[in-house]
């Protein structure tokens, strides 16, 4: 694994997200991604935050997006992706949409691959995805960021959808 002392940048991440063409950020506030990385987002004029009370929901407004043209990103932490696993099964994978998820791995200790994590939440999340066919991603380190353009345009040129797993909280 990377160095576990580096910061990782929301000013950086919110960057990447928008090269990658997505403007509506479909968001349940986290531990993770909310202090730095959605307040940016907010901040951003280029972007439109949609705010959901549960993740399935924001499965189906990323989808709904998707179906009128638009590229958006789920922003959530990874207790609402296990919460959501049905409605990802249902219209992201089986439903075949683009679906891209950013999720915050609260709790996740720093350097450690999730697999490893004494946290079983945590521990879960990749065979999950796995089990499901969801491609996933660790952005844990700065250089990690440059994931985030090419996971996003897979799952649009692939029509399914995408994890990007935010190890630590970006500063």
């Amino acid at each position: 694994m990377p160095d576990a002392g580096q910061t990782l940048e929301a000013d950086k991440i919110a960057k990447e997200i928008k090269r990658a063409g997505i403007r509506f950020v479909v968001a349940l506030p986290d531990r993770v991604t909310s202090h730095h990385l959605l307040k940016a987002i907010c901040q951003d004029p280029d972007f439109r935050v949609v705010q959901v009370c549960k993740e399935d929901e924001g499965v189906s407004i990323c989808s709904g997006l998707y179906a009128t043209g638009h590229r958006a990103l789920l922003l959530i932490q990874y207790t609402g992706l296990l919460d959501s696993i049905n409605a990802l099964r249902a219209i992201a994978v089986e439903g075949e949409n683009p679906v891209c998820l950013m999720v915050g791995m609260l709790g996740k200790e720093p350097g450690v691959a999730p697999k490893e994590s004494k946290r079983y939440g945590v521990r879960i999340v990749e065979p999950i995805l796995d089990a499901m066919g969801i491609e996933h991603h660790l952005i844990e380190n700065p250089e990690e960021t440059d994931k985030i353009v090419p996971a996003i345009e897979s799952a649009y040129a692939r029509s399914g959808p995408v994890a990007l797993l935010i190890g630590r909280e970006p500063k």
